[in-house]
């Protein structure tokens, strides 16, 4: 499944409430899902000496798709297709690495 198609198939799931700008609700999940991917892999420190179990990979791999679905959402609120979006990213990280920026702070390195 490429980007643009895994967006399309899953907007038409999105059933979420008007809150002010259409872009609020899927973007406050996108940070609630993104956090508990962060909190699994923290108990995984925390409890499990770092040993990702296949029931915690499952686990972050449902997560995940949590944090793609919203992702998608926010995309399609703003008028943005994955694909574009991935392709915008991969360029710019590109040219980060050719002119040895990769690392660093800054938006604009």
């Amino acid at each position: 499944m490429d980007f643009n198609d895994y967006q399309t198939k899953s907007r038409g799931t999105a059933k979420y409430p008007a809150i002010g700008h259409a872009v609020i609700y899927p973007t406050l999940g996108l940070v609630n899902e993104a956090g508990e991917v962060a909190g699994k892999i923290k108990k995984v420190f925390r409890d499990k000496d770092g040993e990702i179990s296949a029931e915690t990979r499952e686990a972050l791999k449902a997560e995940l798709g949590d944090v793609l679905w919203y992702l998608a959402q926010v995309a399609t609120e703003l008028n943005l297709s994955l694909d574009e979006i991935a392709e915008y990213n991969i360029t710019k990280l590109m040219d980060r690495q050719a002119r040895g920026k990769i690392q660093g702070d800054g938006d604009n390195r």
